[in-house]
């Protein structure tokens, strides 16, 4: 590759990459479930730039480019829900998504309090279900998308950071 991926906290200038990133990613999503009304896929630049504002959001760079992003907020009841993770397609399977959940948690937990990590994904996603669950979250229940996708919830306590897949 020559360059290496460097992980840090999101900059406000970086909210159109981030929401280009994101709709790229999330495309094989809305395949895998025929809908292309998913939340990723129809969120506002103007949402995506609050949100990494007010969010804890992290990407991760390969040079300029923003490659993966991931974004968390902490709840009312201390828990952080994370969401909208994603790595460019060309560079899964690399570790990148597991980097990004560990900085995420890292800063969601140390510097915004939270006792523990939630996080949803869709009943038919196996890559995200198998990268959760490889570092440490477990099933706690299921729900259903704003969209109609079933989704799982998983969930687990903070101090228990995402190792490197």
């Amino acid at each position: 590759m020559g360059m290496s991926v460097t992980i840090s906290a999101a900059a406000e200038q970086d909210a159109e990459q981030i929401f280009r990133l994101q709709y790229l990613c999330f495309q094989s999503e809305a395949a895998l479930y025929g809908n292309y009304r998913i939340d990723p896929l129809v969120q506002t630049l103007d949402s995506v730039r609050a949100e990494v504002v007010s969010d804890c959001v992290f990407v991760a760079r390969l040079g300029d480019e923003v490659v993966g992003s991931v974004r968390g907020r902490v709840t009312e009841d201390g828990s952080a829900a994370i969401g909208k993770l994603c790595v460019h397609p060309r560079l899964q399977g690399h570790g990148i998504g597991a980097r990004l959940l560990r900085a995420a948690e890292a800063a969601l937990s140390e510097e915004r309090g939270a006792t523990s990590f939630r996080l949803h994904t869709g009943h038919r996603s196996e890559g995200n279900l198998r990268l959760y669950r490889k570092v440490g979250y477990q099933t706690v229940g299921t729900s259903e998308g704003e969209d109609g996708v079933p989704m799982i919830v998983l969930e687990k306590p903070a101090g228990t950071y995402a190792a490197t897949a």
